[in-house]
């Protein structure tokens, strides 16, 4: 079958591998019929998240048809057409049954403690081979996927595989309730979906800080106030239009890939605390002129955040740092008595609700969705979508296209 396949740093490949098979009694067979390009796959392939095995299949998002089931997947049909979330869960640790899929005890084969298991991520994740092929084995199959409607489509419910509950749940951190002034940081698609549910759970307003323009487009049709952090310092745009006080909640939907402003201040960290940083969350990088490039200030969004939210302000964290990210504002969390609170999606434990808010057409979540492309050219859409081209926002996979 084809699958996109990590080799190095800077380096994948559209290549013929072997089929999977199943190895585990709770396992299935899914023949994906959509997956798609996420930031966090950037991430592997720009070396800002370190330790991938060179042959790993990418991808963390999927819908596809049951084709086959272990004898324990008791839940599941050959021919459902199922959405799976990115994150790996065994649904009966204590963990998992508080709703914490993602710090499963036993999906991790690194052991309890290694933290979250997902498709396609680094060798601290599992390894698990992804889902940007023709074909996936998902463990857990009478846990992880859900079962999805007619009136929900393929495009529709890939979005709920990731996105969607991600940028959900960082409203949830950020604990958004009515008539919070919220601001987000990072206008990619988690950030046009923290933008979302912020509205869902009630906010008064919602500002927005980027500066591509074609994603400040795209949040301010959400009804959002958008502020272009190259053009005038976020910070003091945000006391501006606040009164003086900041924003209640702050979503940080930007992680280590932060970019450096031409105009804005960095706060108190210099640019020899960016480089030491992103010396150290990527020891390895591959920049093929303007693409594979990691961002120059890892921990910009961070600090900007901390410095905007209004004192005794909540801030939740959805950005991708790896273990290896260290520099933190601390002293500014401290001293304004802020509260922040981060993690890895529990993508299972929303999932349903929002299949179900789907089907009800309330929300359609594909007007994210900016780009679709065969599986046979992921590897030319991985470099559009690595360089941030003016309206490659969310890139969709076809595996059958």
């Amino acid at each position: 079958m084809k699958a996109v396949v990590f080799h190095g740093v800077g380096d994948i490949r559209l290549d013929d591998v072997e089929e999977p098979k199943i190895q585990d009694p709770t396992d299935a067979i899914v023949r994906l019929t959509s997956s798609a390009i996420c930031g966090t796959d950037l991430h592997m392939v720009r070396g800002t998240m370190a330790g991938m095995v060179a042959g790993t299949i990418l991808g963390h998002e999927g819908v596809g048809i049951v084709e086959e089931v272990g004898p324990q997947v008791r839940n599941l049909n050959v021919g459902d057409r199922v959405v799976i979330p990115s994150t790996i869960g065994c649904g009966y640790c204590m963990f998992c049954r508080r709703g914490f899929y993602a710090q499963c005890d036993n999906a991790n084969p690194n052991g309890p403690q290694a933290g979250t298991a997902f498709f396609g991520g680094p060798q601290p994740t599992g390894p698990f081979d992804g889902l940007q092929a023709e074909y996936a084995r998902i463990p857990y199959a009478n846990v992880g996927p859900v079962k999805l409607p007619e009136q929900v489509t393929d495009e529709q419910a890939l979005l709920i595989s990731d996105i969607f509950p991600t940028g959900y749940f960082g409203a949830d951190l950020a604990e958004v309730e009515d008539g919070d002034t919220v601001a987000v940081f990072g206008c990619g698609p988690v950030g046009q979906f923290s933008i979302a549910s912020a509205w869902i759970m009630g906010a008064g307003r919602v500002l927005a800080v980027d500066k591509d323009e074609s994603r400040l487009e795209m949040a301010r049709a959400q009804g959002t106030e958008v502020i272009n952090f190259d053009e005038e310092d976020p910070v003091e745009a945000i006391f501006n239009l606040t009164g003086g006080i900041g924003v209640d909640r702050i979503i940080e939907a930007v992680g280590v890939d932060a970019m450096s402003s031409r105009t804005a201040s960095t706060g108190e960290v210099t640019e020899g605390d960016f480089q030491e940083e992103l010396n150290r969350v990527a020891p390895e990088t591959n920049p093929q002129g303007d693409t594979w490039v990691p961002g120059d200030a890892p921990p910009q969004s961070m600090v900007w955040a901390a410095q905007a939210v209004m004192k005794a302000g909540v801030i939740g964290v959805i950005g991708v740092f790896p273990p290896q990210a260290m520099t933190a504002p601390i002293g500014i969390i401290q001293q304004r008595n802020l509260t922040i609170r981060g993690g890895n999606c529990n993508h299972r434990k929303y999932m349903p609700m929002l299949v179900g808010l789907v089907a009800t057409g309330a929300l359609d979540p594909t007007k994210i969705l900016t780009n679709t492309e065969p599986l046979t050219s992921a590897i030319e859409a991985y470099e559009t979508f690595d360089r941030r081209e003016p309206t490659w926002i969310k890139v969709e996979l076809q595996p059958a296209a």
